[in-house]
């Protein structure tokens, strides 16, 4: 119930993964939609072509049928009068006679409108069709006897089939008798044509169904292979943390443990014994005193007084170890002042301290990290690298602020550029890389080749300049 919990409210981590897949569904939406445009556009192109090909065809097909049976009663209305009835009633007749298919015929109206000649449906001769128009209130007899006059044309309205009695689209060629004033035609139903531009419609409707279903199935098989490697790589990333933030507790309990040692040994070796130093002085000039030899009580009474000074200058250089006041009171600058003279007198190695002013400008974290750092690597020196040369140098600059510890010693195992295994010298990497910042370190074995510690911090630790009351301005960095 609980992992089913957790599938269901997605954490952090999934929820970026989630956000980082809206992209890729935003854009394969966006290829969809531009694929169904163009295939539709493309489809309704070629289907448009495709009707107007058909059409063309049947409208060539009209036209032949009307030329031939022009041809066929050209010798009868070529040298006839336009009154000769005769010939009139034999063209009529000719006309009657040519039917074709199932719905294929030939008609005649005057210019007035009186049908003439309708094979197929009888009931429509003799009478007048003036006005007469179709279902979709486009006209027809009208427009036959326009096109007539004008000498020929194309017609498309809706008209009866002779065969079914239903209802179709038509496409007529008339031509002009302008002699006898009449309008002789023929038209061919394309419902066929429009049933196969409908099925060509339908079919790429279809294909464009099917794109988008293909479309949308590889987007999402793309997008849980997008989310299972996230969802992997956030678990693996998720165990390598807690891997590392346990690798990092313990090296805290043991950096703890370490520095309560270091402490726990000072108080023992340092500070102890100066005190029972004091305790025995103190107790031999009680005895003297009680025995009254004031001239005797002196001496060790003196010695009390100075291991007491040596106890009071031990604590405050423990105090100072832990926390140096001078740090937050003066700033970066006099407290490594301080930390390098005080190296120099406790070990007689002979270490030089260097800085350019740059008005206290570092921010709080940075001062505590850069001063353990030297901190570190004095202790560092003092214990494995023999030198007998050491030179601390911090400058800001425009980039930030840069310290730079050398010494002549014998060097450390380590690859240039990359702190080596010791805790000491993690624990440098990891409080520089909480300010996004850069730690360096150069260095090889051998006789006096010495080592160099570089740290960068990049300008955002540093304060903007402030006007500071001219007591101060004398404080260094």
């Amino acid at each position: 119930m609980h992992r089913l919990r957790n599938l269901i409210r997605p954490n952090y981590a999934q929820k970026i993964s989630l956000l980082a897949t809206l992209p890729l569904v935003v854009a394969v939406a966006a290829i969809a939609a531009l694929v169904a445009y163009q295939a539709r556009t493309l489809a309704e192109r070629e289907i448009q072509a495709l009707e107007r090909q058909l059409l063309q065809a049947k409208k060539a097909e009209l036209r032949n049928y009307v030329t031939q049976a022009r041809n066929g009663f050209a010798h009868i209305y070529g040298p006839a009068a336009p009154d000769d009835e005769g010939a009139k009633t034999q063209v009529a007749q000719m006309l009657a006679a040519m039917i074709y298919g199932q719905d294929g015929f030939f008609f005649v109206y005057d210019y007035e409108g009186k049908n003439l000649v309708s094979p197929r449906q009888t009931e429509f001769i003799n009478r007048n069709w003036e006005g007469l128009t179709d279902s979709k209130g486009v006209p027809v007899v009208d427009e036959f006897i326009r096109l007539a006059r004008q000498g020929a044309g194309w017609h498309s309205f809706m008209w009866e089939k002779p065969s079914t009695g239903e209802e179709a689209q038509m496409v007529a060629y008339v031509v002009g008798l302008q002699d006898w004033r009449w309008a002789v035609g023929t038209g061919v139903f394309i419902d066929d044509v429009l049933a196969s531009v409908a099925a060509a419609r339908a079919e790429t409707q279809a294909r464009v169904r099917r794109t988008f279903v293909y479309i949308g199935a590889i987007a999402l098989a793309a997008l849980l292979i997008v989310f299972g490697s996230g969802m992997v790589l956030n678990i693996r990333e998720r165990r390598l943390a807690d891997a590392k933030l346990k690798e990092l507790t313990q090296r805290v309990f043991d950096a703890q443990e370490e520095e309560r040692g270091r402490v726990a040994r000072e108080l023992h070796d340092g500070i102890s014994q100066i005190l029972v130093g004091v305790r025995y002085a103190l107790d031999n000039a009680r005895r003297r005193l009680a025995r009254g030899d004031h001239d005797g009580a002196e001496p060790p009474l003196d010695k009390g007084i100075e291991n007491l000074g040596i106890a009071i200058t031990e604590v405050r250089r423990i105090s100072r170890d832990l926390r140096p006041g001078v740090l937050d009171d003066l700033g970066l600058g006099p407290a490594l002042k301080s930390l390098t003279d005080d190296f120099r007198e406790r070990t007689g190695i002979a270490t030089d301290f260097t800085t350019v002013v740059f008005r206290n400008r570092l921010d709080h974290n940075s001062k505590i990290a850069l001063y353990r750092i030297a901190q570190e690597a004095l202790t560092n020196i003092e214990r494995h690298s023999g030198a007998t040369r050491v030179s601390i140098d911090l400058r800001g600059h425009k980039k930030g602020a840069t310290m730079r510890i050398s010494d002549n010693g014998r060097g450390i195992r380590s690859t240039p550029g990359k702190p080596g295994p010791g805790l000491g010298l993690r624990n440098m990497q990891e409080r520089i890389e909480q300010l996004d910042g850069s730690l360096r370190i150069l260095s090889s074995r051998g006789a006096q080749t010495g080592t160099v510690i570089e740290v960068s911090l990049p300008l955002s630790h540093l304060l903007p300049p402030q006007e500071e009351p001219a007591s101060k301005r004398k404080a260094l960095p």
